[in-house]
């Protein structure tokens, strides 16, 4: 079976994708398929293991003409990470043309807060090309049921098949196992998305010793934001860290008793299964498919206010060490028996071959 992935970017400052997609990339070709990476061209990519699988980069021209070049027998199929991209919209008409099935995997990008933000580009990009390029995917790939029902209600008669990120737990060296840090952390990009605003207002109102450190890449203006923020309601105990990457990242994460993404919207949130996986209880929101941090006892899945912040952290700022250790071992326990990379990469195998037989089935 030979595959070709198209991300938009494999960029540090990309978010969840640029990290998931290779990592699926590289599972998907120790289980013997043949993979292919497309990716624009970047200045920092991401650390990029490639075991088993190429990746290419190409500007939009050179993968017009890579589109042109393409053959029905060069691959069984394509999947596209990523809409609204006119880097994967062309892929997806080449795909047509050529004869090639593929699938896309909207990385949340048809969530309804994404949907509701610049609305009329939204429509215009749907009338223009972003609906039939969804029509006719052979199938959809939803990372959560929370993301498997928004794509549904959206009208789209494809096959929506959930499958969640996988997380390569050989990554993390060793467990946290200080909770006496008195830290909050918080890893992702820097956007009006993150809700940082509103944990900096929920922060303000309590009085306590506690640090919250703010790590992620994100536009410098809005980072500018943040910090004039922070000054202007002198808001105490936060600090803006930078990006962490690789080895840090997992330090970084560590170094917290409790790591919180008080985000609007999230297909996944892989920062919450990376904080889980290290052995920290997560603070995180309904715009997240994270309820079973509540069913799992590991953490705290909340509407967004900034009340029930408040509250929120406040109640998880009196938890004993050993109580904060105990919801930590029960979050490291679920990413292991269902977000652990090897598995999620069985199931993606499994869809791919459903396409195949599907394809071959039809008249």
């Amino acid at each position: 079976m030979k595959v070709l992935h198209v991300v938009g970017s494999l960029d540090k400052t990309a978010g969840g994708p640029s990290r998931s997609v290779p990592q699926t990339c590289e599972q998907l070709s120790l289980l013997g398929v043949s993979i292919d990476l497309i990716a624009r061209q970047s200045s920092d990519p991401v650390e990029l293991d490639k075991v088993g699988f190429n990746v290419r980069f190409m500007n939009i021209k050179q993968l017009i003409k890579f589109g042109y070049s393409l053959s029905a027998k060069d691959y069984d199929l394509i999947h596209l990470q990523h809409v609204w991209d006119p880097y994967i919209h062309v892929m997806a008409y080449f795909a047509r043309v050529k004869g090639i099935p593929y699938i896309i995997t909207p990385r949340g990008m048809l969530e309804p807060w994404i949907m509701n933000r610049h609305p009329w580009k939204k429509k215009i990009a749907m009338m223009l090309y972003q609906r039939k390029d969804i029509a006719k995917a052979t199938y959809l790939h939803a990372t959560c049921e929370m993301e498997k029902e928004n794509i549904s209600q959206l009208g789209f008669s494809n096959s929506i098949y959930m499958i969640p990120n996988g997380l390569d737990l050989s990554k993390i060296k060793d467990l946290k196992t200080d909770y006496s840090t008195k830290k909050i952390v918080f890893l992702s990009r820097i956007h009006p998305k993150k809700g940082i605003e509103l944990l900096l207002d929920a922060w303000k109102q309590i009085k306590t010793d506690w640090t919250v450190e703010i790590a992620g890449d994100g536009d410098e203006n809005y980072i500018n934001t943040i910090n004039e923020k922070i000054k202007i309601d002198k808001i105490k105990n936060v600090t803006l860290v930078g990006s962490k990457y690789g080895d840090d990242k997992w330090s970084f994460l560590k170094s917290g008793d409790i790591c919180i993404l008080p985000t609007y919207s999230e297909n996944f949130g892989i920062v919450v299964a990376e904080a889980l996986a290290t052995g920290i209880p997560v603070i995180t929101t309904t715009g997240t498919p994270w309820q079973e941090l509540e069913t799992n006892n590991c953490g705290w899945w909340i509407d967004l206010n900034i009340e029930n912040l408040t509250n929120t952290i406040t109640k998880a700022l009196l938890l004993k060490p050993e109580e904060l250790k105990e919801m930590g071992v029960k979050g490291r326990k679920l990413v292991e028996e269902k977000y652990e990379i090897k598995a999620v990469a069985i199931e993606m195998e499994k869809l791919y071959k459903n396409l195949l037989r599907k394809n071959i089935d039809m008249p």
